[in-house]
């Protein structure tokens, strides 16, 4: 069925904008010139403009007209603006399950029914309540990390958590020794708070550590961010070994790490954290963002005991407390199971969508982890990162390059996929069409 033709229109200026062909700051038609040019009512033109600009392409100011904004929002994928209705996103995980939502319902009755519901509408402990503390410690045990319940603390999900680590424990100007390609909210936390960041190179299923020990014998780093089990976005799983020669240098050199474990549900049989192979100078992040649901806003900070103050004091300078309801809601389904359960759950589907990805992508270099919902496609040289994802934009397909998650000069050609949000179908159509799209790019 073919679209209507406004959305054609607002597709073809979109084009026009992401590809330069209409410049930033051009002035573009009056909502009656464009109508009289192309044929359209009034009200249809100003559709038009209204899409584009919650799209974040144009902006409209009063008595002077539309103009490409100057400068486009740099998001996770190509842009987050170019993204409408239509699009298939895969520049964003958000695994859910089908009865995520009735979940839900059942805990929220749950709660209704229960004693105590109005001390969720009070102030709570910064850190979390002890019970709550108490039930993330036992939690952790499955991920290899015995942790006494006052280390732990409750974090409005990862991001806030790292955000709180480089609030509460690093300084600005700060130097942190980071992966080439990492997770960007930790650029942007680093950003926020003013630190540095040395990239460190790959060295097959992990850091350089060559490398890194290099670099703090000429700078005095601080800490080193590292993402040892499901690094995004590259997948890889950090061997025992080289986790045990990572917390040597940190010894050596005074270093703090930042463990990222946001993923490390999917990976069953990993070795040991770096939290528990070095728990005096490892601060230890992760959530139910991606194991439960995204919109769970419950993380946890596990970090050394005279560290904990400091977190607090972050914590209680950015939101207080984690909001009670969260909290209680995620604990209930920690006690209750139902949190390994969807563990399992997500950890079979991950699996299912790398054996699709595997089967489509066969013909195209990839790296990839069994055990993760993304996928990295290197591109050779001579093939744009930005020119593929423009056209499988044009495909109605979103996906990331390697910008935001490149800590160097050298962005690779790359591109990214999220495998976790869409249907089983459309993620098997959608991959195909990068395969074509990539081919016809390439050749």
């Amino acid at each position: 069925m073919p679209q209507p033709r406004y959305k054609q229109l607002v597709d073809r200026l979109a084009a026009d904008i992401r590809a330069g062909r209409l410049r930033p700051g051009t002035r573009l038609p009056t909502h009656r010139d464009l109508a009289a040019r192309e044929g359209l009512a009034l009200v249809t033109a100003t559709r038009v403009y209204a899409e584009l600009q919650a799209m974040g392409l144009v902006s409209g100011e009063t008595g002077r007209g539309t103009f490409v904004k100057e400068a486009l929002p740099r998001g996770q994928g190509i842009d987050l603006q170019a993204w409408s209705a239509d699009t298939v996103d895969l520049s964003f995980n958000n695994p859910s399950l089908p009865d995520q939502g009735d979940l839900l319902r059942a805990a929220l009755r749950q709660l209704a029914a229960a004693g105590d519901l109005e001390t969720l509408l009070r102030y709570q402990p910064h850190g979390g309540r002890e019970h709550e503390r108490a039930t993330v410690a036992r939690h952790l045990t499955s991920r290899g990390l015995a942790v006494p319940a006052e280390t732990v603390l409750l974090v409005s999900g990862a991001q806030h958590g790292l955000t709180t680590i480089a609030m509460a424990l690093l300084e600005p100007g700060d130097v942190v020794a980071v992966d080439a390609l990492t997770y960007p909210g930790f650029k942007l936390a680093a950003e926020v708070n003013r630190l540095e960041l040395a990239p460190i190179p790959t060295a097959g299923n992990g850091p350089d550590l060559d490398a890194l020990a290099a670099l703090c014998k000429r700078r005095r780093v601080r800490a080193v961010y590292a993402m040892p089990t499901l690094h995004n976005p590259l997948g890889w799983v950090m061997s025992a070994t080289r986790r045990r020669e990572l917390v040597a240098i940190a010894r050596q050199h005074g270093l703090m790490l930042i463990e990222d474990a946001a993923y490390a549900f999917l990976a069953e049989g990993a070795p040991p954290p770096l939290a528990a192979l070095a728990p005096e100078t490892t601060v230890y992040v992760s959530s139910l963002s991606k194991s439960v649901a995204t919109g769970l806003r419950v993380g946890f900070v596990c970090a050394p005991r005279e560290w904990v103050p400091r977190l607090e004091r972050a914590i209680r300078a950015t939101t207080w407390n984690t909001p009670a309801t969260m909290t209680a809601i995620a604990c209930g389904w920690i006690e209750d199971g139902t949190v390994a359960r969807l563990e399992a759950d997500k950890r079979r589907d991950a699996a299912q969508r790398q054996s699709i990805a595997a089967e489509v992508l066969r013909g195209l270099k990839r790296i990839s982890h069994p055990a993760s919902y993304f996928v990295w496609l290197p591109l050779s040289q001579e093939v744009r990162a930005d020119a593929i994802a423009m056209a499988l934009m044009r495909e109605h397909i979103s996906v990331s390059t390697a910008h935001p998650f490149a800590t160097s000069a050298h962005v690779p050609h790359a591109i990214r996929l999220a495998l976790g949000s869409v249907s089983l179908s459309t993620l098997k159509q959608s991959l195909e069409t990068v395969a074509r799209v990539v081919a016809d790019q390439t050749y």
